[in-house]
């Protein structure tokens, strides 16, 4: 270190959905080599987390494990970091993917949620790298990746996909209560987990789109039955490489770096500036 930080177009943030495999290489797709490996970025916000550095076809992608979360770092400064590094990368097109407990009582383990909004229910709001834009979030979610990753999705699922739902964001490290995931069920939340935000704001901020695959891996607390750490355990280390093979064919299948989304249109100059 320092590293220079390499250009790519392409990122994608890692789950508990791969954290279990080397991604992408042990996936052996023909058309996959790694670059780099091991990268570590000197931030505002502290060094990095390692990313790798690989390619696709002739698509560059950036790629970091478990959305930056490293022990003795704050989420909030883990996220700053990995967006700045995305940010200084050029990065425009985000996956991410992750497991999720169903609040939702017609959701199964295994099924996968690709979802179309949020609700954010954490204390990390206030996360930014400095710039002062106002961030619109109708459409929080770039309707382009979310359909490169239905399209992959419904290729290599084991289960059931669906195209659409809401996903409430906690901040962990501790699962949810019965009680609060009665009130998040109230909401109309059909799945919880402890990424997306901040990473959505992050994402807008750097006018980049955004999206995410998210596997079902229990049921949360008072849906359905009391989960078991068993079915966490197989589901961890058995559907890895399905979520990682979904990761890749959806950076295959997205265009030619020619947005036709708004997301980049959603970032605004703010309004609430000191007058001279």
């Amino acid at each position: 270190m320092p590293n220079k930080i390499p250009q790519a177009i392409y990122a994608t943030i890692g789950g508990s959905s791969t954290f279990s495999i080397k991604f992408p290489e042990a996936l052996g797709g023909s058309d996959v080599e790694v670059l780099e490996d091991g990268l570590v970025f000197e931030t505002p916000f502290g060094d990095s987390p390692p990313f790798k550095l690989f390619k696709v076809g002739e698509k560059s992608v950036l790629t970091c494990k478990m959305h930056g979360w490293r022990q003795g770092v704050t989420r909030a400064d883990a996220s700053r970091q990995v967006f700045w590094v995305f940010r200084e990368a050029g990065v425009k097109n985000i996956l991410a993917e992750g497991g999720v407990g169903a609040v939702n009582h017609l959701l199964n383990l295994r099924d996968i949620v690709i979802p179309t909004d949020y609700i954010d229910n954490s204390v990390r709001k206030d996360v930014s790298l400095g710039s002062d834009y106002l961030l619109i979030m109708r459409k929080a979610i770039c309707p382009n990746l979310h359909g490169n990753l239905l399209e992959a999705a419904k290729k290599f699922a084991s289960s059931r996909v669906f195209e659409r739902g809401i996903y409430a964001v906690t901040d962990g490290r501790h699962f949810e209560s019965p009680a609060e995931v009665a009130v998040l069920k109230q909401w109309g939340a059909d799945i919880v987990g402890q990424s997306i935000c901040p990473e959505i704001y992050l994402a807008r901020e750097i006018g980049a789109c955004y999206a995410g695959a998210y596997l079902v891996v229990n049921y949360a607390e008072g849906i359905v039955e009391d989960w078991k750490h068993e079915d966490l355990s197989k589901i961890f280390y058995n559907e890895s490489e399905m979520v990682g093979k979904i990761l890749l064919e959806a950076l295959r299948s997205i265009g030619n770096n020619i947005s036709t989304c708004e997301c980049a249109s959603l970032r605004k100059p703010t309004l609430l500036k000191e007058s001279g």
